[in-house]
């Protein structure tokens, strides 16, 4: 005759091991690194991703690390190597993770404040300066973010070459500043021309934060506006940056990364807001599948590069 003890006995010996396995990632991962890579100062993106990396270990349930890191290539080098397990790529580094065969994928991506999912690569120049136009540049310094930035170099290379502009013979100098606020103060005290940099809106972007937080100086040391600045270039729509995580992080493990993303404006809402001046909607699921355009990008630049 079969009790209801022996019921219970026979759920609890399949419940306990399955309860067992949901729990080994602990573990198996008592530390969860999530590395940012630094288009802003090292300082800024710890101000806006260190609150956020502490939601991120309460939400998720166990220790997340925060890794500014050096570079993009460093974010990629990071995953390849297991070392980071959460990357908040660029579109171009992201892609390029993915044609090296990086074991990663992209879970989701942040909506602009409008509802749409891109942003802009655009080529400043001081609102003083005479040039009105990538036409009155030409001889002059340009300054460009990182190899790995797409909206700091892949577009702009892509932009520059459909007018049939080679920026190494075209220029008279070209500097890779490795930020886009390194570009910006670049622009700002002579050392280029022209600058590209990542456009939202005008009252979203890394010229305006920085010039909110009075960070724009001209060579004389007087502070620098918006109105400052003048846009020459505007480049086509460029999709947002994903999040991505390692593809062989355990199953629960991964749920609860892309839970804490996915709801984090709703259960951190300072924290969240936090990270884009609350010019950004609550994150959205996206998959690698809608970077292929990008890697055909940074592919076609690639070549540029080598001819």
């Amino acid at each position: 005759m079969i009790s209801r003890r022996t019921i219970l006995s026979a759920v609890s010996v399949i419940a306990t091991p399955a309860i067992a396995r949901a729990q080994d990632w602990k573990a198996a991962y008592p530390e969860i690194v999530l590395s940012v890579a630094p288009s802003e100062n090292a300082t800024e993106v710890l101000l806006r991703w260190g609150p956020f990396a502490d939601y991120l270990s309460r939400a998720i349930g166990t220790k997340v690390t925060l890794r500014i890191a050096n570079d993009y290539a460093a974010v990629i080098e990071g995953q390849k190597a297991g070392n980071v397990h959460v990357a908040i790529y660029g579109p171009a580094s992201f892609a390029k993770a993915r044609m090296i065969g990086v074991p990663t994928d992209a879970f989701c991506i942040r909506v602009n404040g409008d509802g749409s999912k891109g942003y802009y690569s655009v080529f400043y120049v001081l609102a003083r300066s005479p040039y009105q136009s990538v036409a009155d540049l030409k001889g002059r310094n340009l300054g460009l973010v990182d190899p790995n930035s797409t909206s700091g170099y892949n577009m702009p290379l892509f932009a520059l070459n459909k007018l049939g502009i080679k920026p190494e013979t075209y220029f008279s100098k070209v500097v890779i500043t490795g930020s886009h606020e390194n570009a910006v103060i670049a622009l700002a005290q002579g050392t280029v021309d022209v600058c590209a940099n990542a456009w939202n809106a005008p009252d979203n972007s890394f010229l305006y934060r920085m010039v909110s937080r009075g960070m724009v100086r001209d060579a004389s040391g007087a502070k620098l506006g918006v109105q400052d600045f003048r846009i020459v270039l505007k480049s086509d729509l460029i999709i947002n940056s994903p999040v991505a995580m390692l593809s062989a992080l355990p199953e629960p493990l991964k749920a609860r990364i892309r839970d804490a993303f996915l709801n984090a404006a709703t259960n951190a809402p300072k924290e969240f807001a936090g990270l884009s001046d609350g010019k950004s909607l609550p994150w959205v699921p996206v998959t690698n599948a809608e970077y292929d355009d990008t890697i055909k990008l940074v592919k076609f630049v690639d070549g540029l590069r080598k001819a």
